[in-house]
């Protein structure tokens, strides 16, 4: 299927993905950064921004999702990028590592490693926010420092979290969303010290899955381009590093 994405920069791809109700343009603060080094395509998933749902009859899940992405970049030419994600993208991400698809794979506040409480808290969350106003108070669950997000970002991320055709489906699909299987090449897990969304403890979890340290990104969210653009840039070079 044909997916919207930007692409831009030189070097080896990397293919960014976005979390649910988002779209490719979360990346926009770090695409720059990130293109000195890398062939950067940033993409949106199926049912998300501007991309069509999935074919009639296949259910909108992670594994479904991680198929489609994996298409996509075979489409364009494109054999074992680096990947990065957040949120469901970084599931996203931890699977196609299962998977040996990609060369390495960077996951910032992935999904998947949170219990059924926390669970339901963020459904409850998104829910709550894709029934109602684009407002600052609201951002700051996502992002910790919600005024250094302009009004018309603001806006347009909203707008994308209440248009996505994949977002009950998906949402829904995370009851059953278990660990990735473990991973066949480098990866990298970071993780917002301020993530009110997936809180920290969830980081613990995804520590132990991986058999290494998760990076804790200070002063940051869940949603951490806008927070640190620096910082998650360094976090997604270095992981692309790792494959060296």
């Amino acid at each position: 299927m044909e997916l919207v994405y930007r692409r831009t920069g030189a070097g080896p791809p990397l293919v960014l993905m976005h979390g649910i109700g988002h779209h490719w343009q979360a990346w926009q603060p770090v695409i720059g950064l990130l293109a000195r080094h890398h062939d950067v395509i940033a993409v949106d998933l199926p049912g998300f921004g501007a991309s069509p749902p999935l074919p009639p009859g296949t259910i909108s899940t992670a594994e479904s999702l991680a198929y489609a992405v994996e298409a996509f970049w075979h489409d364009l030419g494109i054999e074992e990028p680096h990947v990065a994600g957040n949120s469901l993208g970084g599931y996203l991400a931890l699977d196609m590592a299962s998977r040996g698809v990609c060369r390495t794979a960077t996951a910032i506040s992935p999904a998947g490693f949170w219990s059924r409480t926390e669970l339901l808290w963020l459904r409850s969350v998104l829910k709550l926010m894709r029934a109602g106003p684009a407002t600052r108070k609201g951002l700051g669950l996502v992002v910790a420092h919600p005024e250094r997000v302009s009004d018309e970002v603001m806006h347009a991320g909203w707008q994308a979290l209440k248009d996505a055709p994949g977002f009950y489906e998906t949402l829904d699909a995370f009851y059953w969303l278990p660990p990735p299987a473990p991973p066949k090449v480098p990866v990298t897990i970071a993780w917002g010290d301020r993530d009110r969304l997936t809180p920290t403890r969830q980081a613990v979890r995804a520590g132990r899955w991986a058999q290494k340290r998760v990076h804790l990104l200070r002063d940051c969210g869940h949603v951490p381009m806008t927070d640190d653009p620096e910082l998650v840039a360094r976090v997604l070079l270095s992981g692309a590093r790792a494959a060296n």
